[in-house]
């Protein structure tokens, strides 16, 4: 499955079921809302989302904590779940999708991997 049938899907999931989604979007710099957005009739699922690449942008749009970033650095389950939170309070929307993670090609550890 590609990513313009996974977007195909997604939405046509979240409008069967009345639902509306939003993204929060770290390294992939706003890649999963446009692929969701050329979707036709995307519209009626998918209302806003955010790039939030620096962990400025991550705090100021999304209500990140600076201490979970701190505690456990912006490529972390936490801040991905904290990003998701604050997607959802900031659109009013009923889903998120957030991801966050090290783009690459170089910046990678073992413990984090690029990808």
């Amino acid at each position: 499955m590609d990513a313009s049938d996974l977007a195909t899907n997604i939405l046509a999931l979240a409008r069967a079921q009345g639902r509306t989604l939003t993204t929060a979007e770290s390294c992939t710099g706003g890649l999963i809302a446009a692929a969701l957005t050329r979707i036709s009739g995307a519209s009626e699922a998918f209302h806003e989302g955010y790039v939030t690449y620096s962990n400025a942008a991550k705090t100021k749009l999304l209500g990140v904590s600076e201490t979970v970033l701190a505690e456990h650095g912006a490529v972390s389950l936490p801040v991905a779940h904290a990003m998701a939170e604050g997607a959802l309070t900031s659109a009013g929307a009923d889903l998120a999708l957030s991801v966050t993670g090290i783009a690459g090609p170089s910046g990678g550890s073992a413990e984090k991997p690029v990808g």
